[in-house]
């Protein structure tokens, strides 16, 4: 049976660990109430990053994001990558694991890149047993991040709501609400953000995602958002997280920002703006 009391993050705003932030967190960590870490980057063996993991992990509730199983790839699962991801939850019984709605990897090779799948019965079965392989495997239930989309299949057979819902279903996982993914993905593919989330079983939601993009156009001048994680969360998006929480209550949530990342002062004001909309609802 999987280990369900481990996915166990409070209610409050989380923020992705940074080393540079290392000192500020553990002097104050203001509005934050735990903290999200990439997989990828604690499965080799010690140093000064596991240490001060170590460290954090005495204080806070961790969440381990993984970035690379490829969960919607064609090829089998990465034994390798699984045992390393085993490994680093054994040692740091994280509170949370989380993974992508993506696929990675391609006849052997890893494209460092979350790109999205057609959403079709095929696709469906593939991402379920890959799902059961990972429980299984770490002994503990796991959530899916819904994706951000920049372009669509023309063989999908299946709306996203539909799909992870259904993966939920079969699999016995959670699921990783991702706003920002969903105004993202709505703006590029001209439907309604918040027709989406009106959809989304946010009963089986454990972590709520809030991140920052950019803003291009494409080749016939419509608007193209870029999920870079590298800016502060805009209005609407902040708008629809509001949305969610007087709909679904409070959740976890992490303010997502792995690129150009700011001195703590200003990711402690991005959590502090998350847990204002947390705290009428807690």
């Amino acid at each position: 049976m999987l280990d369900d009391s481990r996915n166990a993050l409070p209610a409050r705003p989380g923020v992705g660990y940074k080393p540079q932030h290392f000192t500020a967190i553990m002097a104050d960590a203001g509005p934050v109430g735990w903290l999200e870490i990439h997989a990828e980057n604690y499965m080799g063996a010690g140093g000064r990053p596991q240490a001060q993991l170590r460290h954090l992990a005495e204080r806070f509730p961790i969440s381990v994001h993984g970035v690379g199983l490829s969960i919607g790839g064609e090829g089998p699962l990465d034994q390798d990558h699984l045992q390393r991801l085993k490994h680093l939850c054994d040692w740091l019984n994280p509170a949370s694991f989380s993974e992508h709605l993506a696929w990675s990897t391609h006849d052997g090779a890893y494209l460092n890149d979350l790109l999205p799948l057609p959403y079709t019965p095929a696709t469906l079965t593939r991402v379920c047993d890959h799902i059961d392989q990972v429980q299984q495997v770490l002994g503990r239930r796991m959530l899916l991040e819904n994706p951000s989309v920049y372009v669509a299949f023309t063989d999908t057979e299946m709306d996203e709501v539909a799909f992870l819902s259904d993966i939920a279903r079969r699999t016995g996982c959670g699921l990783l609400l991702d706003v920002n993914n969903v105004y993202v993905s709505g703006t590029n593919q001209n439907y309604d953000p918040m027709a989406y989330l009106d959809a989304f079983p946010l009963h089986l939601v454990g972590e709520i995602h809030l991140g920052g993009h950019d803003e291009d156009r494409d080749d016939q001048g419509n608007r193209l958002l870029i999920d870079s994680h590298g800016a502060e969360v805009v209005d609407p998006v902040w708008a629809l997280y509001a949305h969610v929480i007087a709909k679904g209550g409070a959740r976890a949530t992490l303010i997502e920002w792995d690129n150009d990342v700011p001195e703590w002062p200003l990711l402690a004001a991005e959590a502090a703006r998350a847990q204002a909309v947390l705290e009428p609802v807690a």
